[in-house]
């Protein structure tokens, strides 16, 4: 009886470890789903979650907010939005969910170009950051092949959010 017990709970045990595997291979990003920071109020982090926040995005990028390409910093210069403590959230995406390498940005449009149906919220709001980050890389990438490169990244993207917002054919 003890074998059997144990049997099945072995058996239990590797459909979980498959299960949760699969589940990783699937999220469109995975640093969402590690705690940052110390805290488990920050697993899988969205920053918009009323009008006032759209807003607020809004307000950030418009005042010349950028994100830096080396360590994904948040630079804002206007002083009274730095001093606001939802953007510590903003911060949070920007430093460790969204991609800022090349190869992880056309891993990400390469999964949306794969995926049926609309997306999650939260996808939808780090693709759209994503996107924007990619927007401000490249004109700072010289011209040629890289260039290109970044271009069709930032194409492949735009193509995903707009087929995200197309309504359904019913």
């Amino acid at each position: 009886m003890t074998a059997l017990w144990i049997l099945s709970v072995s058996a239990l045990m590797c459909q979980m470890s498959i299960t949760a595997s699969l589940h990783w291979r699937k999220a469109l990003f995975p640093s969402a789903f590690r705690v940052k920071r110390g805290t488990p109020a920050l697993l899988n982090p969205t920053f918009q979650k009323s009008a006032e926040d759209a807003s607020l995005l809004y307000e950030v990028l418009w005042s010349g907010g950028y994100m830096d390409a080396a360590d994904g910093t948040l630079h804002i210069s206007d002083q009274e939005l730095v001093s606001m403590r939802k953007l510590e959230l903003l911060e949070v995406l920007c430093e460790d969910v969204l991609p800022r390498s090349l190869s992880e940005i056309q891993r990400l449009s390469a999964q949306l170009e794969l995926r049926h149906g609309s997306l999650r919220m939260d996808d939808f709001e780090r693709t759209v950051l994503t996107m924007v980050f990619t927007a401000q890389q490249l004109p700072q990438t010289s011209p040629g092949h890289q260039r290109e490169l970044w271009a069709n990244a930032l194409l492949r993207l735009y193509k995903a959010i707009k087929g995200d917002l197309r309504p359904a054919d019913d």
